[in-house]
């Protein structure tokens, strides 16, 4: 039976247990948000609109107390968690003001040349979605799909992670304190093997998943067996690329920063750091310096970069990859070891001379631990960035126009960012190829991700 259980990382502590749903709530869920559907999805866009942004308000003022609920259940910074908070804001409002525009009729043709008078397409919402979603951004990973799935017109039915039960009834209880009619947006505490029972109910029209490979492929299979929509995003390994041209102090900074962002356990955080022979020297001397520098502790502590991991097993995951690492030849530069104490710390890792044979080279290692890989010339480092079966995000460092641009055309991924770190803003669709998932969210793709694109055609 799953344990539905704040359970503090920094401690090792029990802090909270929650019972799982019966069978029969959940079917009462079901009902109530199939009977909400019904209405909502014609309650007019300007007070969905006015609910979204109530929503944002509520998340700005009580970003402190939502962020310290965070913290205790997954580890993540109290400064980190607050950004997350405000982060889940702005989304909110962003969504409200683009709404309108995002979900307008769309004339792909001119009417004549489809033998009409008038032709275009309509996005009309499918329906309860049921949205599977992980503990590492607790807020965030619901909120991008929340935010424009409410305001299509969709309910949500959220299945949270097992280890971060006091956020995700917040968000149902952020929603209704709004103003969205009750059964707009419920959380479902139940377990994993609960899922497959919700999802072929006939009242569920699809489904997203953000989380590992393993679960996406069992979402997958349901949801294909069913004939309903799916959006995936799973795992990654990003490339972070560096060429001479590079500036190599910024493009070192950022490397640590993105891979220690939330304790090291980001999907898009860049994990493998394919690096010119021509700058190597100077990159990991920066770059290995500046991971050294980066303080592990309380997340609660204003002064801390880097709280624990999520779990004791997560830990010694870690652990595992970088011994398995070190016995086939690879070098820890720095860390590599767990520190004393309580709690599910590890240490900012990196990790030189990783091959094929490691499990490190294919695996995704989901702490702060960095593989390090010496290549020479653009081809090279295309080849190795693409050498793994994930495709979510890359990074390309270069000041070369050329060199950039092929960078941008043959790094298979769902998103190449050029000279900055990998993020996710409202504006821009998000999502990956390969075994990273597919279908997106954000932006208009994401808004149109569960909508039925209507073709309507007048004669």
């Amino acid at each position: 039976m799953t344990t539905i259980a704040t359970t503090n990382p920094a401690t090792g502590e029990v802090e909270k247990t929650f019972d799982a749903l019966t069978g029969e709530e959940v079917d009462r869920r079901i009902a109530r948000a199939a009977q909400t559907f019904a209405s909502y999805r014609t309650t007019p866009l300007d007070r969905r609109a006015g609910w979204m942004n109530a929503a944002a308000d509520i998340l700005d003022r009580e970003a402190e107390q939502i962020a310290a609920t965070m913290t205790t259940e997954m580890g993540k910074t109290l400064k980190a968690a607050e950004a997350e908070a405000r982060k889940c804001a702005k989304a909110c409002r962003y969504y409200a003001e683009h709404a309108a525009e995002l979900l307008a009729d769309r004339r792909p043709a001119d009417p004549r040349d489809v033998d009409a008078r008038d032709a275009y397409v309509r996005y009309e919402p499918l329906g309860p979605v049921l949205a599977v979603m992980p503990w590492n951004f607790p807020l965030w990973q619901v909120i991008r799909f929340a935010a424009p799935g409410l305001m299509a017109g969709n309910v949500g039915l959220l299945k949270h992670a097992s280890n971060v039960p006091q956020t995700a009834l917040f968000l149902e209880d952020l929603f209704r304190r709004a103003g969205f009619p009750e059964g707009a947006f419920q959380t479902l505490l139940i377990g994993s093997s609960q899922v497959e029972r919700v999802l072929r109910d006939p009242r569920v029209k699809a489904a997203t998943l953000t989380g590992s490979e393993p679960a996406g492929r069992s979402v997958a299979s349901i949801a294909g067996s069913e004939v309903k929509t799916t959006v995936l995003e799973l795992g990654g390994s990003d490339p972070f690329v560096v060429m001479p041209s590079a500036d190599i102090e910024a493009a070192a900074w950022t490397a640590a920063e993105s891979r220690c962002l939330n304790n090291g356990q980001s999907c898009i955080s860049a994990k493998r750091f394919i690096v010119d022979i021509g700058c190597a020297d100077e990159f990991e001397r920066r770059f290995v310096a500046n991971m050294r520098a980066k303080k592990v502790g309380d997340p609660l502590d204003e002064a801390t970069d880097i709280g624990p991991l999520v779990s004791e097993r997560a830990r010694a995951e870690t652990e595992e990859l970088v011994a398995d690492a070190v016995s086939k030849g690879a070098e820890v530069l720095c860390g590599g070891e767990r520190p004393d104490g309580p709690g599910w710390f590890y240490p900012p890792t990196v990790v030189s001379g990783v091959t094929p044979e490691m499990r490190m080279y294919q695996e995704e290692v989901f702490a702060p631990v960095a593989s390090l890989f010496r290549v020479r010339g653009v081809s090279e480092a295309v080849e190795v960035a693409n050498a793994t079966g994930f495709g979510l995000g890359s990074n390309a460092w270069t000041r070369d126009d050329d060199e950039r641009e092929r960078f941008v055309r043959e790094l298979d991924a769902g998103q190449v960012f050029v000279n900055g770190m990998t993020t996710s803003y409202p504006e821009l669709p998000f999502g990956g190829t390969k075994r990273s998932g597919y279908g997106r969210e954000l932006s208009a793709e994401g808004m149109h991700s569960f909508c039925n694109a209507k073709t309507v055609w007048v004669g």
